[in-house]
């Protein structure tokens, strides 16, 4: 991995409670990480639902080198959070032929993930038949 790379992905997670070196060195960086490493700091709750979206959006992009499209689905588990995440896994033209992946993430309360599965691909134009 590039370190262009590593610095990247420094931005993205947060720092765990163990670490409070790097937790420092983080506090000082900007974005959306400063809100975070401050969130980090009351880990004892359970992250809200907004910001549950975000992270797994955000740390599935890290995984999968891919920008997620939406989030469809989050709800509450005893651990933390799930949340179905929408990605373009290919793109094609027309885009109403371009494959999708509905990707399940498992955060835990503090917004980490810690699982994820592919669970559905299909065309970006095809229609739930679910009623």
């Amino acid at each position: 991995m590039a370190a262009g790379e590593e610095d990247e992905t420094e931005r993205v997670r947060r720092p765990s409670s163990t670490k409070p070196a790097k937790k420092s060195a983080r506090n000082t960086s900007t974005g959306r990480t400063g809100s975070r490493t401050s969130e980090t700091k009351r880990a004892t709750h359970r992250v809200s639902a907004p910001r549950a979206m975000r992270y797994a959006a955000e740390q599935l992009q890290e995984l999968l080198g891919r920008a997620p499209e939406s989030v469809s689905a989050v709800r509450p588990t005893e651990d933390g959070w799930q949340a179905d995440v929408e990605v373009l896994e290919l793109e094609r033209v027309p885009p109403t032929t371009s494959v999708m992946a509905s990707y399940r993430v498992t955060l835990d309360e503090a917004g980490e993930l810690v699982a994820y599965e592919r669970t559905r691909r299909y065309a970006r134009g095809q229609i739930d038949r679910r009623g």
